[in-house]
């Protein structure tokens, strides 16, 4: 299958997909409505019984997350740096997906697949259904792909590996995919730097990298680097009224009411406004429901911690013009050439041949 081809498909998949945002049928995809609109729809809807933090909500912001993907000007711009052979060899490469958000393997998925190479894919417990049907829609769009795509309960016969996963489950991957070549993700978190100048709008902006998808996901916010001094005031009034919501969501009701506890009853100091809890830790990982935050006396030596935490971190979101990063509200919004880890997934698969 030629590269325009796979492109193409894509870029299809995409189209079809774009419809649960604006919720409107795509009349020139007439027969993928017919056989899987409504059950797509549905799935969407309903995945909240298999993993409580999936509200439609969250996928929904996941799915349209995944057609900003797959546009043919994105998907160009993204493979024009790099020399895409055919016919080579496919190699079959093993991917273990995490479930923390809806989705969150598919950027492997698509890594894999329009390189050429086989999928073999482990789904998360937490998040197996979803891309499952994306699946199939693509193989309906693209025939050629049905051999390239393969779900399984335990990774077999593969030549090379990408797994995401904890800390704990890293060492676990290390240890039996060692000896091939891999790519293992660990825990990162993102951290967002507040200079004193934000307004009332950049910080509604900064909410949506603090609270889409509860904070579950790497790109989320879990720590703020402040000046010294700083007030919290317009922080807690400018996110009152568009995310006071999550708190309704049992699961994180649940994490907020027990670390409060926590916290409470180790007489530990905190900044609350009855769905987020603030406190003072150097830790760049904190709870949900939680942010961290550290002072800071000048962008210039904060420059120099964050260096020294890259390993760690996934990503930086700030207004401030000294850092080359993310803008307020930009973390769930990566590029499809905003790697993981800084990791170039399409470098390491087309070096496997």
């Amino acid at each position: 299958m030629s590269l325009d081809k796979k492109i193409n498909a894509f870029v299809e998949l995409g189209s079809f997909l774009t419809q649960y945002g604006s919720n409107h049928k795509n009349e020139k995809l007439t027969y993928l409505n017919q056989k899987f609109y409504n059950d797509f729809e549905i799935l969407m809807n309903n995945q909240k019984p298999f993993n409580g933090w999936f509200t439609p909500e969250n996928v929904a912001l996941a799915v349209d997350a995944v057609t900003k993907m797959l546009t043919k000007e994105s998907l160009e711009k993204w493979l024009n740096n790099y020399d895409i052979k055919q016919h080579l060899t496919p190699k079959r490469v093993g991917v273990v997906m995490a479930g923390n958000i809806p989705l969150v393997g598919f950027h492997d998925f698509l890594s894999v697949l329009i390189t050429g190479n086989i999928l073999v894919a482990k789904t998360s417990k937490e998040d197996n259904l979803l891309i499952k049907k994306i699946a199939e829609i693509l193989i309906e769009i693209e025939p050629g792909f049905k051999d390239n795509i393969i779900f399984t309960e335990r990774l077999e016969n593969f030549d090379a590996v990408i797994a995401t996963g904890s800390n704990n489950t890293a060492r676990y991957f290390e240890f039996y995919f060692g000896k091939y070549p891999n790519i293992i993700r660990k825990n990162r978190n993102s951290v967002a730097v507040l200079t004193g100048n934000e307004t009332a709008a950049d910080f509604v902006n900064l909410g949506k990298d603090i609270f889409q998808y509860f904070g579950l996901g790497c790109r989320n916010v879990s720590k703020l680097y402040v000046p010294k001094g700083y007030s919290f005031n317009l922080f807690f009034e400018s996110i009152l009224n568009d995310y006071q919501h999550v708190v309704n969501n049992n699961k994180y009701a649940n994490n907020y009411d027990y670390n409060k506890a926590v916290y409470l009853l180790g007489n530990n100091q905190l900044l609350d406004n009855n769905f987020v809890m603030l406190k003072e830790d150097k830790s760049l990982s904190s709870p949900v429901a939680v942010l961290h935050y550290e002072y800071y006396h000048s962008i210039e030596e904060l420059k120099i911690t964050l260096d020294e935490l890259k390993e760690n971190i996934q990503c930086v979101i700030s207004e401030a013009e000294e850092l080359n990063t993310f803008k307020l509200g930009q973390a769930q919004q990566p590029a499809l050439w905003d790697y993981a880890d800084g990791v170039d997934t399409i470098q390491f698969l087309l070096g496997l041949n």
